[in-house]
Formats: C-alpha cells, sequence, structure tokens
C-alpha cells in the first residue's frame, strides 16, 4: 500500500519524509496515542462525574488535541538539524518566560505552581522546554567536542542550572531529576571523564538529602514508601492501595472495557494512575504491551543515533529518549509502588492537553534527528 502512494523516486516533501523517517518508531508512537484514546474512553467519564462535568467531558478535551498533536509531530519531523536547533532556542527562552511567569501568577495546585491558565486550558511550561533543553544541551556539548576552546560544558550546565533553579521554585522535584538525568546521560555519551562523573553523581546524592530536609511532601512520600504504616491509608496512601488492588483484580486478561471500579474511587484515574486502569480492565498482557512499545522507541532510537557519524544527534536522540522513557518509567513504577509515589503523566496516555502537544514536539524532534541522511555529513 504504502509502495503505492509513495515510490522511491518521489521527491516531494512528503515522498522524501515517508522513505527517510524511521516508520517503525513513528508506528510504535501511534499505538500508544491510540491506546491512550482507548484509556481516555475508559478512565475518564467517571472523574467527569465527580467533578460535575458532562460524561465525556475529558474525553473530547483529549480527542480535540490529537489531530494538532498529530500535525505538529509530523511538522516538526521534517526539519533538518539546523532548524532541530533553531526551534529548541527558541522553545527554551519561551519555556524560560512562562516559567517565570507561573511562578507569579500560575494556578497554586496543592502548594505547587506549575500550570497557567491561557484560554481556558492549563497548560504547565516545564513539558516544552524539556525537549528543547536536551537538544540544546547536544549542541553546546558537540560544539565543545568540535572546538576544545568553547565553552560548551559550562553553557550547557548553566541551562541546567537555570532550569532547575525554575522547577524548584515551584517546586517541581520529579521534573527536577528527569533534567538533571537527561543533562548526565548526554555529559556520559560525550565522554566525560569518570572522575566528573563520578563528582557529578555525589552532588546529586547530596541534592537529594537536601530535598528530603527542605521539602515536606517529599519526606513524606518517601517515609510512607519505606514505612507504609506512617501514612493514612485513608488519605496518604489511598490512591496507591487504590492501584494496586487494582493490578490485582485485573489479572491477565482484565476484567473487560468498561468494568474496571479504580477509575470510580481515585481522582487521578485518567492522568497519573492511568495505567492502573489498564492494568484493571485489560489485564496484564495490555500493561506489557504498552512497556514494550515504550522500550522500543527508546532502545530503537538509541541504536538507530549510534549508528550516525553526527555526535549532535547521538546526543540529542539520547536525550529526549531519556526523558521520554523515564517519564513513562516513573508513572508506571509509582503505580505499581515500585517508587515513591510521583505526579508524573504517562506520555501520550495520561490525560493532559498540552502534555500532548509537548511531547509532540519532542517526538518530531526525535523522528527528525533519527530520519536517514543519504550523502549527508554532520559534523557536529
Amino acid at each position: 500500500m504504502t509502495k503505492a502512494l509513495f515510490s522511491r523516486r518521489d521527491t516531494s516533501v512528503i515522498g522524501r519524509w515517508w522513505w527517510t523517517i524511521d516508520r517503525w518508531s513513528l508506528s510504535a508512537i501511534l499505538m500508544i496515542m491510540g491506546i491512550g484514546v482507548l484509556l481516555s474512553f475508559a478512565a475518564s467519564p467517571p472523574v467527569a462525574n465527580r467533578l460535575n462535568l458532562s460524561t465525556f467531558y475529558f474525553v473530547k478535551r483529549h480527542l480535540i488535541m490529537v489531530p494538532p498533536a498529530l500535525l505538529i509531530m509530523f511538522g516538526v519531523s521534517l526539519l533538518d538539524t539546523q532548524n532541530i536547533r533553531r526551534l529548541a532556542s527558541f522553545v527554551y527562552l519561551m519555556g524560560v518566560a512562562m516559567l517565570i511567569f507561573t511562578l507569579f501568577h500560575g494556578l497554586e495546585v496543592k502548594g505547587a505552581r506549575r500550570w497557567i491558565m491561557i484560554a481556558g486550558t492549563s497548560l504547565q511550561a516545564s513539558e516544552f522546554i524539556k525537549p528543547a533543553f536536551a537538544v540544546l544541551v547536544a549542541w553546546m556539548l558537540a560544539e565543545k567536542y568540535k572546538e576544545p576552546h568553547f565553552p560548551g560544558l559550562s553553557i550547557s550546565m548553566g541551562l541546567m542550572d537555570i532550569l532547575v533553579l525554575l522547577l524548584l521554585l515551584q517546586p517541581d522535584l520529579g521534573m527536577t531529576l528527569v533534567v538533571i538525568s537527561t543533562w548526565i546521560g548526554q555529559l556520559f555519551i560525550a565522554g566525560i571523564p569518570l572522575i566528573w562523573m563520578g563528582i557529578i553523581a555525589a552532588m546529586g546524592i547530596i541534592g537529594l538529602c537536601g530535598a528530603y530536609f527542605l521539602f515536606p511532601h517529599v519526606a513524606r512520600r518517601i517515609d510512607q514508601f519505606f514505612d507504609p504504616s506512617s501514612g493514612d491509608p485513608r488519605h496518604d496512601l489511598y490512591q496507591v492501595t487504590q492501584s494496586l488492588e487494582a493490578f490485582m483484580q485485573g489479572g491477565l486478561f482484565g476484567r473487560g472495557p468498561g468494568e474496571g471500579i479504580i477509575k470510580k474511587n481515585v481522582p487521578d484515574a485518567h492522568a497519573d494512575f492511568v495505567f492502573a486502569v489498564a492494568g484493571e480492565e485489560f489485564g496484564l498482557f495490555l500493561c506489557l504491551f504498552v512497556v514494550v512499545l515504550f522500550a522500543f522507541i527508546v532502545l530503537r532510537s538509541l541504536i538507530r543515533a549510534m549508528n550516525d557519524s553526527s555526535l549532535f544527534i547521538m546526543m540529542a536522540t539520547a536525550g529526549l529518549v531519556i526523558q521520554f522513557g523515564l517519564q513513562a518509567f516513573v508513572n508506571m513504577a509509582s503505580a505499581l509502588h515500585l517508587i515513591p509515589t510521583k505526579g508524573m503523566t504517562m506520555p501520550f496516555v495520561s490525560y493532559g492537553g498540552s502534555s500532548l502537544i509537548a511531547l509532540a514536539i519532542a517526538m518530531g524532534m526525535l523522528l527528525a534527528l533519527t530520519r536517514k541522511r543519504h550523502g549527508i555529513v554532520d559534523v557536529l
């Protein structure tokens, strides 16, 4: 079918795009988005009813954002590396401005200011700046490799420090850890000496200890993870307890579409705990399929990038998939109580309009960077 639609001799923009794009990763992304739509129908209606909204309020909002996300992902995937860097620079600067605006005019939810309202839609600026940060760090480190006297490492550290400071002021420790992990992973690929990696790791451990003592909500979640009896099961541990019960009730094949109980009791069933809804209604096999899809995108993109001659492409791709994979892992591990609970959505699956658009930009960048470049040599 695709051969009939797009001949290898087709020199149009879409024709060249089709034969150079990583169609396997694109297919996996589209399948994850399809599962997100399916779980939106499964998890959102009871949440909307509890909030006295129309039954399919969240479903409609999710579906409205899917076409723009697809168009944005396609548009960004058409860009070359130079324009990817330009886009990342623009998004980073806009993201910093929005983060500063959020600190003063953002919505306060559970003691944190992470969202701003635009045209009736809540927007989390950190979701947009995250992929731009990964691309800019890769750019700076690649320039450092090309020209040893270029202060690429210092600039990348400055980009991270600005972002981490703004995130901690919200506060958003989970997103902070994702940003720092991205930076460390890219430094490792860039070949930074192991002694420096050890120093950075030690600083990270000190930072985590500091967060435990500086942020009461972090200390409470860690204490409850290691000692569940320290929390109130009706409040502090309620969502986690319900989530684990949902997985047990789901078994191998699930209770069936629409038959789940967790979505009727858990406030964040359509967002942070959507994985539990999948486990209860569709069973272990769908959950494993979701895990395989995320792992496939991460591993295939890394393998494809490592075969590229461009250090910039290797590091930018690594940064983007570290963020993508880590966000999915944190969401699933929190639902399974493998780590302390952290309010982080599952990419393309959890409800969230601005999150869909931000992820579309990130995956568009990933698809653009991993396209085949016959006859093109990029020294960066």
